[in-house]
């Protein structure tokens, strides 16, 4: 117990022996580390001051004293460095808070400019307005209101105009009605069906099928007989087997035609021959006010300015094989002239001596005095006299029958087309009898020699040729009385060559546009009245377009390559909104006032279809205010130097633009780098990108924003041929055609541009090549080497006018465009031809670059090997085409002496060219 309880004393004693150690420890630790820090704060501090001020160790130091230890200079430099800066931000703030002051006080004056120049421009406003009121106001009190004519239309028995007192003297004045055709008519013309009167079923059958291929695609044709100005009537040729009814059973039948209005007024009786011998029944029919078109007439039938002398119809149904016609050079072929014929004997022997009632009866007559066995002789004598090679035959094996006193033809027509083609003249002699002024054997004769390239040497000025009422036939033909036989020979040799080929190219021309086709023949019948009637031309229909829709993306940039310009200003200070040429519909001026020229002009600008051969009478295109090569002309204008020169295209057209036209085919990068490059272009009106590919574009294609409209024309086929189509979106004169991969600066197309306007008649561009003759294969050749001479300028970066769009698409003959489907190639080559066949000039190649592709493009069509062989045939086939080589060498080129050199604008800068 006692051991239990000392053991429970002893184990308190250490606890309480414990505390007390800690308390003491404790308060050990609280002295030192409170008392003993400031006694030795006191300690130190007591020190510092019996050393005095120089002998300090803790205290602080003035001045820079403390910066001299070498731990705390690096601080030091620090501290100044940023002190140094907080000074200069402090200052800057200061600045920048003046700055703000001073602009708010400018952006407070802005405000009122704008609000007081909104005020003037409100006030503008109302003075323009008030001002084109006032113009209004006066040009309604000084000018009357011009409305197009009302059309009366009679009715159906309406008699017309009063009867006049002869049927042979009839003219259009007297005899014509012309209440039915305003000249807003637009012309219609109503064909009778050969089936709805009775004598239709004694028609030839050929006649009559192309009379209704020709009709079915005539323009002008309608079906509503109540409009129509002219009615059309089919009376020859009839059968061999059938023959005619008489005379007074024709006139009773010609009555009962349902619009004959009892004297057949705006009637017209179309009368085609297809042999040298036809059937002249009209001759003693009575047709009223009904005009006669028909190839033989005699003197007492024929009224002049009324009736109409056509062209037999030789290619019915069949189109002329061009690689047939023989080539229009060289000049001067085998013989000087040819002539085959056999003169038919008069027929008065065979005839009853009843009083003369028919066409052959009149003829015997009292026949004038006849040249005929003078002619004999005298051809004759100059075949023997062997100073040029001629041929003359006036007997045949196998004459065709013909009119008495008419030069039969000899032979088929085969063998007098191969005669033909050895011949440099031919001559065609009148009939013996004055009193016909017009056969169909003629007219065979002189068809043949055209079509072949044989100038006509007509003997007998008495003649009446195919509408001569406006061919001048004396630019295709040698027309000269029978008394100057003997002078004939030294005519023909006296002729220069170029003249002989001028004439060759003349007659060529008449005979494609005129004679070549029925189409042709009743074309030119319509346009024969047309134009006596001053009626205009109805215009040539544009291609129509047929959009691809597609969305445009960001906005495009500008290659800095295509649009640094320095100094040059390329365009106008602001940008021009789209701007459509001016229309220029000279339909009647044009109809009235050159109808020689029009018709006459071989071939020419003024010439566009064969149905209306007088008006180039486009939608917005005919703009032809000059009258030399038919185009506007450009040229001069209100001067200007340097800045002034730079920022107006000047000329006589001072405002204008031009339209892009590109060609593409499954490219579609390729083509969206080109239409960027067009962007900030001046003088730019749109961009036509025509889609060449079956494929649509893909839908996520996101096409650039230029600023200006991108039309995407979708096409029937894959053809280059529709790059020159007459699209109707393309609004201006001026089509820059360019293929998708042409890389070109903007100052290199304005450029091109100015020179275009100066020369609107012909192809400027940049690529330039020609064409040679290969000696050893006797061929042409394509040549795309450097040259210092061209003939050619490749449309894959050139200026033309929209005009020749159109004869591109409907003029130029079908073979070249089928070739180029073929050949997928020589589009460019064609309009070449076409443009220098038309305007016997060559092109202009402008800047000297030879090539225009871009870099890093795929490689096109023409690297192929195969590219030049076919460009090698497709120049042969166009020259057999054309007949000849229209490509003209040239070697001038149009550069600037100041080409890219910067000027400042204060200096002259003109453009100048060499």
């Amino acid at each position: 117990m006692q051991r239990n309880g000392g053991g429970v004393g002893g184990g308190g004693q250490t606890w309480v022996l414990r505390r007390v150690r800690l308390t003491w420890l404790s308060f050990m630790l609280f002295f030192i580390l409170v008392f003993f820090p400031l006694i030795a704060h006191y300690y130190l501090t007591t020190i510092d001051e019996a050393g005095g001020p120089d002998k300090r160790i803790f205290g602080p130091r003035p001045g820079g004293e403390l910066c001299e230890a070498k731990h705390v200079q690096d601080l030091c430099r620090i501290r100044e460095s940023v002190s140094e800066e907080l000074l200069q931000l402090e200052a800057k703030r200061q600045e920048l808070n003046g700055e703000i002051a001073r602009l708010n006080l400018r952006i407070e004056a802005c405000k009122r400019s704008i609000d007081s120049a909104k005020q003037d421009l409100l006030q503008l406003k109302n003075v323009i307005s008030q001002t084109e009121h006032s113009y209004k106001e006066l040009m309604a009190q000084n000018q009357p209101k011009l409305s197009l004519p009302v059309r009366l239309l009679p009715d159906k028995d309406d008699p017309g105009l009063p009867p006049p007192k002869s049927s042979r003297s009839c003219r259009l004045r007297s005899c014509f009605d012309y209440a039915r055709c305003p000249l807003t008519s637009g012309f219609p013309v109503y064909v009778y069906d050969t089936g709805s009167y009775p004598w239709g079923n004694y028609l030839d059958p050929l006649v009559k099928q192309a009379f209704a291929a020709s009709v079915k695609s005539n323009i002008y044709v309608t079906d509503n007989p109540s409009i129509a100005c002219l009615y059309l009537v089919l009376v020859g040729e009839i059968l061999e087997s059938s023959p005619p009814p008489p005379p007074s059973e024709l006139e009773k039948q010609l009555k009962a035609l349902p619009y004959w209005r009892s004297d057949g007024h705006n009637h017209v009786l179309v009368h085609f021959s297809q042999k040298s011998m036809t059937q002249n029944f009209l001759y003693n029919v009575s047709t009223g006010r009904a005009a006669v078109a028909q190839s033989t007439f005699l003197e007492r039938q024929y009224r002049e300015g009324f009736d109409l002398v056509v062209s037999p119809l030789v290619h019915a149904l069949s189109e002329p094989n061009f690689l047939e016609v023989p080539p229009q050079v060289p000049v001067k072929r085998k013989y000087l002239f040819t002539f085959q014929g056999e003169r038919v004997e008069s027929l008065r022997s065979s005839l009853q001596e009843a009083p003369p009632q028919s066409f052959e009866e009149e003829l015997e007559g009292d026949p004038p005095a006849d040249y005929d066995d003078r002619i004999i002789g005298t051809l004759k004598a100059v075949q023997d006299s062997h100073l040029d090679q001629v041929l003359v035959e006036f007997t045949c094996k196998n004459p065709k029958p013909s009119l008495p006193t008419e030069w039969a033809l000899c032979g088929e027509r085969e063998d007098r087309l191969k005669m033909l083609k050895e011949s440099t003249f031919a001559l065609v002699i009148s009939p013996g009898d004055g009193q016909l002024v017009a056969s169909a054997g003629c007219g065979m004769r002189l068809f043949e020699a055209l079509e072949v390239g044989a100038i006509p040497v007509v003997l007998g000025d008495h003649s009446r040729l195919p509408y001569h009422q406006f061919i001048r036939w004396t630019e295709a033909a040698i027309i000269v009385p029978k008394p100057r036989v003997t002078e004939l020979h030294f005519l023909m040799r006296s002729l220069s060559d170029n003249d002989v080929l001028a004439m060759r190219r003349q007659g060529r021309f008449l005979w494609e546009t005129y004679f070549s086709t029925s189409e042709n023949v009743l074309n030119t019948i319509l346009a024969s009245i047309r134009t006596s009637i001053q009626v205009p031309a109805t215009p040539i229909r544009d291609e129509p377009a047929q959009e691809i829709p597609h969305k445009a993306g960001k906005l495009a940039g500008t290659d800095a390559n295509l649009a640094d310009n320095g100094d040059l200003d390329l365009g106008p200070v602001e940008t021009e909104p789209p701007y459509a040429s001016p229309r220029f519909l000279r339909n009647f001026t044009y109809t009235a006032a050159d109808t020689y020229r029009a018709w006459n002009r071989a071939p020419g600008p003024f010439h566009l279809f064969p149905h209306t051969p007088l008006d180039p009478v486009l939608p917005s295109e005919a703009k032809f205010l000059g009258s030399g090569t038919g185009f506007r002309p450009i040229g001069g204008g209100s001067g200007g130097s340097g800045k002034e020169f730079q920022a107006a295209l000047g000329g006589n057209v001072p405002r204008e633009q031009f339209t892009v036209v590109m060609l593409t085919y499954e490219r579609e990068e390729v083509l969206m780098n080109s239409l960027e490059r067009l962007n900030g272009l001046p003088y730019l009106n749109k961009v036509v990108v025509v889609w060449n590919s079956p494929k649509p574009p893909s839908e996520d294609l996101l096409w650039p924003d230029i600023g200006l409209p991108i039309v995407v024309v979708r096409t029937e086929k894959n053809s280059l041929n529709n790059r020159f189509l007459p699209w109707d979106v393309v609004e201006t004169e001026a089509i820059l055609s360019i293929d998708d991969d042409a890389h070109l600066r903007h100052d290199e197309i304005m450029f091109g541009f100015r020179v275009w306007r100066e020369a609107r008649d012909r192809i400027v561009g940049f690529p330039g090549r020609y064409h040679a003759w290969d000696v050893n294969h006797q061929s042409w050749l394509y040549n795309s080497n450097y040259s210092c001479e061209l003939s050619m300028v490749l449309t894959g970066a050139a200026f033309f006018h929209k005009y020749y769009a159109y004869l591109y698409s409907y003029v130029m003959p079908q073979a070249i465009r089928d070739m180029v489907d073929e050949y997928i190639n020589c589009e460019d080559i064609a309009m070449n031809f076409l443009v220098s066949h038309i305007t016997r000039k060559p092109p202009i190649k402008v800047t000297s670059r030879w090539t225009f592709r871009c870099p890093g493009c795929p490689q096109a069509l023409s690297h192929d090997d195969s590219h030049f062989h076919e460009r090698h045939k497709c120049i042969n086939f166009f020259v057999k085409v054309y007949g000849y080589m229209p490509l003209l060498y040239t070697q001038f080129r149009v550069d600037s002496v100041l080409f890219k050199t910067r000027l400042p604008h204060d200096k002259t800068k003109c453009f100048k060219f060499i």
